[in-house]
């Protein structure tokens, strides 16, 4: 699998999860709305990555520490930093039971629309950096 057919696959594995982002949030559950916004941009920051340094990304989840490490961050802006800071906890403080139950009371469903709406907005800013180069 050469660079370009690695870079469409965490683009077409980020698009399923955006996908899936969607029912989660038509079905309420909105726990997951978070955790999906966080796989999409964490793939899409691996793409990126498998782009810039045609190497495979690390086995990480932190999203500003991808970020930095494909070289992307100092493009982003403060609200795009802003928001990746706001989708980084929501990986592992979904899986942990102590942190469910604060996270369902902040998750309402106008916050999911939004961080989904934010979630689109970035994923697509990264992937059109992608497409240009």
């Amino acid at each position: 699998m050469n660079v370009n057919e690695k870079v469409q696959y965490w683009i077409e594995i980020a698009e399923y999860d955006l996908k899936t982002t969607k029912v989660m949030l038509d079905g309420e559950r909105y726990l997951y709305v978070g955790f999906m916004c966080h796989q999409v941009i964490e793939k899409i920051l691996k793409a990126y990555y498998t782009f810039k340094l045609e190497a495979i990304p690390p086995f990480i989840h932190n999203l500003p520490e991808l970020a930095k490490m494909s070289e992307l961050y100092l493009e982003l802006s403060k609200e795009q930093k802003d928001f990746i800071d706001q989708l980084d906890p929501l990986n592992i403080e979904s899986r942990y039971p102590t942190y469910k139950e604060k996270l369902m009371q902040i998750l309402t469903e106008n916050k999911c629309k939004q961080i989904l709406k934010d979630t689109e907005v970035l994923f697509q800013w990264i992937k059109k950096k992608l497409i240009e180069n």
